[in-house]
């Protein structure tokens, strides 16, 4: 039974972070390989981490993010890095990590969204998390530009919030990929 702790990114020692990004370089070795941007993604939010004794097997970040829908921008709270270690998974780990995330996304923010693999979509499918039905756009530097390729793959968590879903969903600038 693996012991969940949750503390923000300012709380967490050197060898936790050092467990939390060498867990993520792990498992993500095929496909959607880890990025050093991927990594800072992670941070400055809260991280809810799985340990067994003293081997971390499960690794999520939520991180605070404003989406615009519309003219409103939503507090958002953004779910990156979510991991179980390969030899631990199906094992309810990844359920118990979203469990806590969750709590916090319905106590905190107007939405969870987050940016689903091919193979995270039936888990976070069956959570109750939907594909985000309207198209999906960036803010950057030069304007906000359609981002196509997202479109089906951004997922969102309702807490509480009205939501025109028809209305498309436009995410605040950062290093590397937008969403």
């Amino acid at each position: 039974m693996a012991e969940l702790r949750t503390a923000h990114t300012a709380d967490l020692d050197v060898a936790s972070l050092r467990a939390a990004r060498g867990l993520l370089w792990d498992v993500f070795i095929e496909g959607d390989a880890m990025t050093e941007a991927d990594w800072e993604h992670c941070l400055g939010g809260m991280h809810v981490l799985a340990w067994e004794g003293d081997e971390l097997v499960g690794h999520a970040a939520l991180v605070m993010r404003r989406l615009l829908l519309g003219d409103r921008a939503l507090r958002t709270g953004y779910v990156e890095g979510v991991a179980v270690r390969r030899a631990r998974q199906g094992r309810g780990i990844g359920g118990d990590l979203m469990t806590e995330v969750e709590r916090m996304i319905r106590a905190a923010y107007d939405l969870g969204a987050l940016g689903a693999s091919e193979a995270g979509r039936p888990f976070y499918e069956a959570r109750g998390w939907k594909p985000w039905p309207a198209p999906t756009r960036a803010l950057t530097p030069t304007g906000i530009h359609p981002t196509p390729d997202e479109d089906g793959w951004i997922y969102y968590y309702p807490a509480g919030a009205a939501l025109d879903r028809s209305a498309p969903l436009t995410c605040d600038p950062r290093p590397g990929e937008p969403w």
